[in-house]
């Protein structure tokens, strides 16, 4: 959803492509007949068509030419659903339910803002491109999370201390206990006390513990969940895991702490 000159416009994905309402373009200009006057018009048919063309092997240029003929005439009217049944295209689509209404190629909704207003068209351009890259900035921090997290898992033996984010070794009673959840298993294994423990202790916090974790007990975490899947493939009971994941999360977070990927992650640069 983009904020166009007071207007929500909203935007979907399809055939992994963006597509524009042009519905809720219309909307800031008045209602629908716009757009189906937009449609008849024969420069909008024959840039539809060399568009379909263009990125449509299936488009249907027989009934594209019928179109382009009739344009002009008083009689003469085409709606989405009219020119996407006739000829098969792509670049325009009809959603019912709700944030439905007629969608377009982002190519074409821009052709259209040029319809409306050339200002609101460039507004429209603007606003879009920086969605666009709001979306690029987080894809590009997500590749270096994982990146990052490849790098921990390689260098996991790397020494760096800080004893008190370090585990605490569990004691023979609560290694006897059989916790209710598997996730409580992994807690105790790396937190040294379950969920509703730490809710009890912590009766001001909102979230749960795992919103509380530092980065590096949330890397230690994910890693804990991939290896009691392999435990409980091994058929191991749910006492040994914990001794095993308890001294394997002891570890890594002596190993993780003070690594400088981490800390470049959790503090990163402007």
């Amino acid at each position: 959803m983009i904020n166009v000159k007071g207007a929500d416009i909203t935007i979907a994905t399809r055939h992994e492509q963006d597509y524009i309402s042009l519905t809720d373009m219309v909307k800031h200009f008045g209602d629908e007949i716009i757009l189906y006057n937009w449609l008849r018009n024969r420069n909008t048919i024959e840039f539809l068509g060399i568009w379909e063309q263009l990125y449509n092997v299936n488009f249907k240029p027989i009934e594209f030419d019928r179109f382009r003929n009739l344009a002009g005439l008083n009689s003469f009217t085409l709606s989405p659903k009219k020119w996407i049944e006739a000829t098969a295209a792509i670049g325009i689509y009809a959603k019912s339910g709700r944030g439905g209404g007629t969608y377009a190629h982002r190519d074409i909704a821009f052709e259209f803002g040029s319809w409306l207003s050339p200002e609101f068209k460039l507004y429209l351009i603007k606003e879009f491109q920086r969605l666009k890259d709001e979306e690029s900035r987080a894809t590009s921090l997500e590749w270096n999370f994982q990146r990052t997290l490849s790098k921990v898992n390689y260098k996991i033996h790397t020494d760096a201390i800080k004893e008190r984010l370090v585990p605490p070794r569990l004691t023979p009673t609560q290694t006897s206990i059989i916790y209710a959840s598997e996730a409580d298993l992994l807690n105790v294994a790396l937190f040294g006390f379950t969920a509703a423990q730490w809710r009890q202790d912590n009766p001001d916090q909102s979230g749960n513990m795992r919103d509380a974790a530092t980065l590096e007990q949330l890397v230690v975490l994910s890693n804990l969940e991939s290896i009691n899947a392999v435990f409980i493939h091994q058929g191991l009971v749910s006492k040994d895991r914990l001794v095993q994941l308890n001294a394997i999360a002891i570890t890594q977070m002596r190993s993780l702490i003070g690594l400088n990927a981490m800390q470049q992650l959790a503090n990163p640069g402007p």
